[in-house]
C-alpha cells in the first residue's frame, strides 16, 4: 500500500487576550488532529493571543504570556509525536514580529516571521508589527528562560526558511503573503517546497471566502503542491468577524473545506495525500521545471520527521459550497452578535423596532442567530457542548434546553415600538406583526409626554418662545431630534430594567439600526437610536438589506416582511400630514446613495472621477448637469456631516 502524508488544517474561534481559553482551544485542536491520524497540525494567525489585541501588542505582558502558553504546549503529553505550527507575536532584537512557531517533541525547530504585513481595509498591522525584510536569511534567536527551563533548548533559527522532512519539504506563508501580487509560495515552490502552510486572520466580507479559496487553488494549480490554509473564526473583540473557511487544496483541487460561518470553536480538517501526485503534476509543467531549475537556494532546516504512513485512506476532492450574499448577512452578523453576547454578562438584546427595513433586518438577524444556536445545540445536548453552556449562562438557567428558534428569540430579544404623536398606525402594525412572527418579547411605549415635557421646560428658559414644525428649519430639526434622542434614553433605560421587571438579574445589550449608506451621507441624528452597544448592519447598504430581508422572509417564512419592504422609508419625526420620507429628506434615493458609497469606497473616487464614472453608469437616467448636481450634493453632505461619524456605535463590518 502506498504511504500517504496526513496533515491537518485548523479553524479556531479565539478571543483577544484570552490566553487560557485560547490555549485550551489550541490544545483541543491538536488532540483532534492526532485522533484523526495527522502528522502535522497547522494553525491560524496569532492564535495564542487572538488577532485583535491592537495596542496590547505593544505590551511586554502580551509577549510574556504568549511564551507561557507556548511552554505549556511544548511539554504537554498530547503535543508529542506530531509536528505543530502555532501563531504568536515574538520580539527579536527589540522589534515585534507576527510569527509562526514550529515545534516537534518539545523542540522548537523554526520561528518564521511574517514577510508582508497588511494595512488594507480594516487591517493596521504596521502599527504593531514589522515585516521581516531579510528574505532567505536566518539568525539565532535566544529563547526566553521559561522555555529553557521547560525544554532545555536555548536557541532556535529565526527568519525565512523551509523545513526538510524525511519525506517532503514545507514552506510557510502568513495571511497577506498569499494575497500579495508576489506571493511567497512561488519562490518556495521553485525551491522544492511541496507543502505550503498559511496561518491567516482573514475577516468576512461579502463574497470574500470564495476568493480566498480561489487564491489557494490558483497557487497550487500554477505551481503544484499542497496548500494548507488555516483561518480564524468569529468575533474576537472588534468590528470584524473572522470567517473561517479553512481549507486544504492539492494541485488546484479542494480536498477539505471548512464551514464558512459556524458556532464551532474548534474545527479540524484532515487530509491524506500521495506526495507523488505533487511531483508528477509539477514535472508535467515544463515551464515550471525550467524556472525551478534556475531557482536560487533557499535556507532549509532538517527535521527528522515524516508525514507519511500506510494506515490511511486517500482524501479526494470535495464540492465547494459558499453562502450567497443574503445568507452571509443572515449568518455573519448573527454570529458576531452571539460572540459578543456570550462573552459579556448581558442577558439578551434590546431593539427599538420601528417597522422599517433597517430595524426589521436587525430583528431578523437576531432571529437567525437563534436558529443557528438551536440547530447547533439540539444534536449536542449530551456532549457538554460549549454553545449550550454559554446559552444557559446567558439565560441564567442551567436546565434550559432550546427547542425552537421562536422560543429562544422570546428569551433573548426584547423589541419595543417607541411611538409618538407623529407615528402612524401602519408602522406600529408592521412592528407588531414582525415581533409576533419572530416571537420577540415585544413592548410599546409612547414618548409623546416626555418630548412635550422637554419642550415645555425649554419654553420657560427661552422666555416663552416655543419651537414649531412650521417655523424655521432650526426649529423643525430640533423638534425631530428631541424625539429621536428621547428614544435612545428610553432604549438604555429599558434595557437595564427589562430583566429586573421579570425578577431576573442582568441587563440587555442595545442594538443599533443605522445602515452604511446613512452613515456615509450623515443622515442620522447624533445620539438617537443609531447610538447603541452594537450594530450588526452598520456595514451593509440599504439595497443589500432589502435583498436580505426578502431572502429571510422566504427562509424563515415571515410573511410580514413584504409589507415592510414595500413601504417608503420614513423617520416619522414630523406631523403625519407632511408625508415625510427619508429619500426626500436626503435629497437622493437609496439606490443613488448606494452607488455613491460604492464608488467612494472601494471605488476610491473623488467628486471628479465619480462624475466621470456616473456619466456612463447613469447615461440613460440623468443628463450630465443633473449627475454633476447630485454628486456635488452628496459630497457636500458627506463633508459637512463628518462630525457625526464619531458618535456611531460598535459596527459590524461586512462590506464587499
Amino acid at each position: 500500500m502506498t504511504e500517504l502524508a496526513t496533515v491537518s488544517a485548523t479553524c479556531l474561534n479565539q478571543f483577544a487576550m484570552d490566553f487560557e481559553g485560547n490555549y485550551h482551544r489550541i490544545l483541543s485542536s491538536i488532540e483532534k488532529a492526532k485522533l484523526q491520524g495527522s502528522k502535522f497540525r497547522c494553525g491560524p494567525e496569532l492564535e495564542i493571543t487572538g488577532y485583535s489585541c491592537q495596542d496590547h501588542f505593544h505590551e511586554s505582558d502580551t509577549i510574556l504570556h504568549s511564551w507561557e502558553v507556548l511552554a505549556q504546549l511544548l511539554i504537554h503529553v498530547n503535543c508529542q509525536d506530531i509536528l505543530i505550527d502555532v501563531g504568536m507575536p515574538v520580539m527579536f532584537n527589540d522589534v515585534t514580529y507576527n510569527c509562526r512557531v514550529i515545534f516537534l517533541n518539545r523542540e522548537i525547530v523554526l520561528i518564521r516571521p511574517k514577510l508582508i504585513v497588511c494595512d488594507d481595509g480594516n487591517y493596521r498591522e504596521t502599527r504593531w508589527f514589522t515585516a521581516w525584510t531579510r528574505r532567505r536569511q536566518l539568525e539565532e534567536f535566544i529563547l526566553p528562560q521559561l522555555i529553557v527551563t521547560a525544554t532545555g533548548q536555548k536557541s532556535v533559527p529565526f527568519g525565512d526558511a523551509l523545513l526538510q522532512l524525511d519525506d517532503t519539504r514545507i514552506g510557510f506563508e502568513i495571511c497577506e503573503e498569499l494575497w500579495s501580487p508576489q506571493s511567497t509560495h512561488i519562490e518556495q515552490s521553485f525551491a522544492g517546497a511541496e507543502i505550503i502552510v498559511n496561518g491567516s486572520g482573514s475577516y468576512a466580507e461579502l463574497r470574500k471566502a470564495a476568493h480566498a479559496l480561489t487564491l489557494c487553488k490558483r497557487a497550487t494549480s500554477k505551481s503544484g503542491g499542497l496548500y494548507i490554509f488555516n483561518n480564524l473564526r468569529g468575533c474576537d473583540g472588534e468590528r470584524i468577524y473572522l470567517n473561517g473557511s479553512s481549507c486544504i487544496v492539492l494541485n488546484g483541487n479542494t480536498l477539505r473545506l471548512g464551514q464558512q460561518y459556524s458556532l464551532l470553536d474548534v474545527e479540524v480538517l484532515t487530509a491524506s495525500i500521495d506526495l507523488t501526485e505533487i511531483r508528477n503534476y509539477r514535472n508535467s509543467i515544463r515551464s515550471r521545471t525550467l524556472l525551478a531549475a534556475a531557482a536560487s537556494p533557499y535556507p532549509t532546516l532538517r527535521v527528522n520527521w515524516s508525514l507519511s504512513s500506510k494506515a490511511r485512506k486517500m482524501t479526494f476532492p470535495v464540492a465547494e459550497i459558499f453562502c450567497q450574499p443574503e445568507e452571509e448577512i443572515a449568518r455573519g452578523p448573527a454570529l458576531w452578535l452571539w460572540d459578543y453576547l456570550r462573552r459579556s454578562s448581558a442577558s439578551g438584546f434590546f431593539l427599538p423596532l420601528s417597522g422599517g427595513v433597517d430595524s426589521s433586518s436587525v430583528a431578523i438577524i437576531v432571529y437567525s442567530m437563534c436558529h443557528l444556536v438551536v440547530e447547533h445545540t439540539v444534536s449536542r445536548l449530551h456532549m457538554n457542548d460549549e454553545v449550550l453552556i454559554d446559552l444557559r449562562k446567558i439565560l441564567k438557567n442551567q436546565d434550559y434546553v432550546p427547542t425552537n428558534a421562536s422560543d429562544l428569540c422570546h428569551q433573548l430579544l426584547t423589541t419595543c415600538y417607541m411611538g409618538s404623536e407623529n407615528s402612524s398606525e401602519e408602522t406600529r402594525k408592521r412592528a407588531n406583526d414582525l415581533a409576533a412572527g419572530i416571537n420577540s418579547n415585544h413592548l410599546t411605549v409612547d414618548i409623546t409626554s416626555v418630548v412635550s415635557a422637554l419642550i415645555t421646560e425649554t419654553k420657560s428658559v427661552f422666555g416663552g418662545k416655543t419651537p414649531d414644525f412650521s417655523g424655521t428649519r432650526t426649529e423643525n430639526l430640533a423638534l425631530q431630534n428631541v424625539q429621536a434622542r428621547s428614544r435612545m434614553i428610553f432604549a438604555y433605560f429599558m434595557a437595564q430594567l427589562c430583566p429586573w421587571s421579570t425578577g431576573k438579574n442582568g441587563f440587555l445589550l442595545v442594538l443599533g439600526t443605522s445602515n452604511v449608506d446613512e452613515a456615509i451621507r450623515g443622515y442620522f441624528t447624533k445620539y438617537d437610536c443609531s447610538s447603541a452597544d452594537l450594530n450588526p448592519i452598520g456595514g451593509i447598504s440599504k439595497t443589500d438589506l432589502r435583498n436580505f430581508i426578502l431572502y429571510a422572509a422566504k427562509k424563515f417564512k415571515l410573511s410580514e416582511v413584504k409589507e415592510i419592504v414595500d413601504a417608503p422609508p420614513t423617520a416619522e419625526l414630523t406631523p403625519l400630514h407632511t408625508n415625510q420620507t427619508d429619500e426626500e429628506d436626503m435629497g437622493m434615493t437609496y439606490s443613488e446613495l448606494s452607488d455613491f458609497g460604492k464608488l467612494r469606497h472601494p471605488g476610491c473616487c473623488g467628486p471628479f472621477s465619480m462624475v466621470a464614472r456616473l456619466l456612463h453608469l447613469w447615461k440613460d437616467k440623468f443628463p450630465p448637469t443633473e449627475i454633476s448636481r447630485k454628486v456635488k450634493h452628496f459630497y457636500v453632505s458627506y463633508a459637512s456631516n463628518r462630525y457625526l461619524i464619531n458618535s456611531l456605535e460598535m459596527t459590524h463590518v461586512i462590506l464587499c
